[in-house]
């Protein structure tokens, strides 16, 4: 509840920032930043109650039924049981980059959706992995949180955008308000919005992908598998197969599939895959320490 509760307020204040850079140069603050508020009380309103099937149209998600995939629906069916969760729908994403997510309000109303890619690169226990993984999410309720972030962020990037072209173009320029100094400085905010929101996102993220790692691999009792399907990911995005869908989904995959290299690597809403290999393999070599004494003390 507080990380929700954290997350609307960071996201609600940046509406009011939007708000107040455009109404400022218009020269009504006050209607502007109050509008600005509307607006968020209403995406905050609709990323909680339609988040999901927002998600799925960003992505490219579509639910199919058990007759067209029923080895996924069977994983994701036992991988549910064993987490003691209803069985998430499933989903399919017609891209051959391999990748994964998971949305929905709760375990109740939830979404566990893949990459025809994945279907086709990874062998039955990397799928596993993956879709442990994502079934974790669901647990974990963290599906709710980037389902938000991600309407939000995406709506926030859409107002940013449309304010900086509104002032380049239609906004009325009053030199008595403080000319272009004013300008320039609203034009500033609202080019940082969006890299703002994406922070924001990044600073939910990351600490999400490690819990839903351990908690996927200990359903499955196989690290090595998940950590073998994320560098095939890995491989994947570096040699181009990336998604086309909006970016600030990027929080809902496994693996970013955005990410590109240089700058870009400061802003990542993932943890290196490196770092989550090597977690993985430690893990790995913990579960095999506990079966081997496991085993002593019953032999």
């Amino acid at each position: 509840m507080i990380r929700e509760l954290a997350l609307f307020t960071a996201m609600t204040a940046m509406f009011l920032l939007v708000g107040c850079a455009v109404g400022y140069l218009l020269g009504d603050p006050v209607s502007a930043m109050l509008a600005a508020l509307v607006v968020a009380a209403a995406m905050n309103g609709i990323a909680y109650l339609f988040g999901d099937k927002l998600v799925m149209s960003m992505t490219g998600a579509k639910v199919v039924p058990e007759s067209e995939a029923p080895q996924l629906h069977a994983m994701v069916e036992r991988i549910a049981a064993k987490a003691k969760v209803p069985k998430p729908k499933v989903g399919i994403v017609r891209t051959l980059s391999p990748n994964a997510f998971a949305t929905g309000r709760s375990p109740g109303s939830s979404v566990v959706c893949v990459t025809e890619g994945a279907l086709r690169l990874f062998d039955e226990q990397e799928l596993e992995g993956v879709v442990a993984h994502e079934v974790s999410h669901v647990l974990h309720r963290d599906t709710l949180l980037a389902a938000v972030a991600a309407t939000i962020a995406g709506a926030l990037s859409w107002l940013a955008y449309a304010g900086r072209m509104g002032l380049l173009f239609g906004g009325r320029r009053d030199d008595r308000r403080g000319g272009g100094g004013a300008e320039l400085l609203a034009l500033a905010g609202l080019a940082l919005v969006p890299i703002a929101a994406s922070l924001t996102q990044l600073a939910i993220s990351r600490g999400r992908e490690y819990g839903a790692d351990e908690e996927g691999a200990r359903l499955t009792g196989k690290p090595l598998s998940l950590a073998s399907a994320l560098e095939k990911i890995e491989r994947a995005v570096r040699n181009g197969y990336t998604i086309r869908a909006n970016p600030s989904t990027s929080p809902l995959w496994i693996a970013n599939p955005f990410r590109g290299d240089s700058v870009a690597e400061l802003f990542m809403t993932h943890p290196p895959t490196s770092k989550r290999v090597e977690r993985l393999r430690a893990l790995a070599r913990k579960i095999d320490a506990q079966e081997k004494s496991f085993n002593a003390n019953v032999s």
